[in-house]
């Protein structure tokens, strides 16, 4: 029984022993390295007036700060590859002009290495991308337990006849590195389609904003924790999107991030950083705009947030010949006299799925109750085109304009008492205008006509 007891305190031990060494293993193997290539442009472009400055000493400058940031991060490791820097563009393009000019290593040392050879540089050549990113094959050596990052500063679009976005796609699905971040120095913003399909594609338009994308860019690059915002159709599919969003934080009106919804080259509703210290409240901008209150972002995870927001689109339309006067509407929901929206006819804007009314800023108003929107549908309101009447007067005075259907009148609206000609635009009709001088004291001595308006045509009535 001693011997026994002798043996399972030994074993007891051993596992101790093996259950200790197994955390520190798993420890050791879970701890991930961060490695960041940056692939700087300095193409003979970089010389271009930019801001204060040409583009080249501008990047040297934001790159140096934005470099000194890095030192103290853990486990990450910097390299940088330069293209364009080492033969004259003239008399022909050199299209393998670029080298891995700072291999990796940690942050602490290679910050400065990297930071040195930036500030050497001298733009010289052209922009070969595509060669640039298969390079970077040889670049990330091989390492375990590591996450591979590419980020590319260019000022100009692929200039050897490469394709950038296809190299991109394959070496991202050998693991070669992960999605790229691409950042376009003072480019035209018809350039974010090139390379979106390239990697994540940020424009940079000035200096402050140069480095507050590079602060976003190492944000999301090292942070494992993403965010993506769902908007629901009416089938619960996250297929609505280009709409703007304000997330706020928890239960204050301080706004933390302003996006303009997007879906992805890959048709999944794009990938956002948060700081996931905060909790949120949501507002997406729909007509009318829907909310999502106190959210909470969980670190180390990609955090979906769904919300619905199923759409449609209401066009109004005038019917009959073109004309100058295009009415505006007040859109409300149901009995609510809350303003939703101004909607302009000629416009077609998109509403929240449900029933609205309509209040039609025409003389006289069209009201318009329950117009249904339907899920990615399109309900076409049309109303006849106003036509215009010239009111002309031998002086000023006091009148006013109603609908005459034979039976009643109804007040439309005033003349003005400053004018002597007076152009007014009215929905086809019968009308009556009664009108009176100012300096006439007889009440016998008003004016009344009576006439009629045709859509889109114009006429004159004259009261005198």
């Amino acid at each position: 029984m001693f011997r026994n007891a002798i043996l399972k305190t030994k074993h007891s031990k051993l596992n101790t022993l093996l259950l200790i060494f197994f955390f520190i293993s798993f420890s050791l193997r879970s701890q991930v390295t961060n490695r960041i290539l940056f692939i700087f442009d300095d193409s003979y472009s970089m010389y271009a007036p930019w801001n204060s400055n040409i583009k080249i000493e501008v990047a040297k400058k934001v790159m140096g700060e934005f470099l000194d940031s890095l030192k103290n991060i853990p486990d990450l490791e910097l390299a940088l590859r330069c293209y364009g820097h080492t033969t004259f563009f003239k008399p022909e393009r050199n299209c393998k002009d670029s080298k891995l000019e700072v291999p990796f290593a940690d942050a602490k040392t290679n910050y400065l290495k990297i930071k040195q050879r930036i500030m050497k540089l001298e733009p010289l050549g052209t922009t070969p991308i595509a060669y640039s990113l298969g390079e970077c094959t040889a670049d990330f050596t091989p390492k375990g337990n590591c996450r591979n990052i590419v980020i590319l500063i260019t000022d100009g679009i692929e200039e050897c006849g490469g394709n950038p976005c296809q190299v991109s796609i394959e070496l991202q699905k050998k693991g070669i590195f992960l999605r790229p971040f691409v950042i376009g120095v003072g480019l035209d913003v018809k350039f974010a389609d090139v390379f979106g399909c390239m990697g994540k594609y940020y424009d940079v338009s000035n200096e402050a904003n140069f480095k507050d994308v590079l602060k976003l860019v190492i944000t999301e690059a090292l942070s494992q924790t993403t965010v993506e915002v769902d908007l629901l159709d009416i089938t619960k599919k996250p297929t609505e999107t280009d709409v703007d969003m304000t997330f706020y934080e928890a239960g204050t009106s301080k706004v933390k991030y302003n996006y303009l919804h997007t879906i992805n080259h890959r048709g999944n509703p794009d990938t956002l950083v948060l700081d996931p210290e905060l909790k949120y409240d949501l507002t997406v901008h729909t007509i009318p705009h829907q909310e999502k209150k106190n959210i909470t972002i969980v670190k180390g995870k990609h955090n979906v947030i769904p919300l619905d927001a199923p759409q449609g689109y209401l066009k109004l339309e005038l019917e009959g010949p073109i004309s100058k006067y295009f009415p505006t509407t007040i859109i409300r929901k149901g009995t609510d006299m809350k303003t939703l929206n101004v909607h302009d006819f000629g416009k077609t804007e998109k509403y929240i799925v449900g029933k609205y009314d309509l209040e039609v800023l025409t003389l006289p108003r069209i009201n318009l109750k329950d117009v249904e929107i339907k899920q990615s549908s399109t309900n076409t309101i049309k109303i006849p085109t106003s036509g215009s009447v010239l009111f002309q007067r031998q002086n000023t005075g006091f009148g006013s304009i109603y609908v005459d259907d034979g039976k009643t009148v109804t007040w439309v609206c005033n003349l003005s008492p400053t004018l002597q000609n007076e152009i007014i635009y009215l929905q086809p009709g019968r009308y009556k205008v009664m009108f009176r001088y100012q300096f006439t004291k007889e009440t016998v001595k008003s004016i009344e006509r009576n006439f009629e308006v045709k859509s889109g045509l114009p006429q004159t009535v004259k009261l005198f």
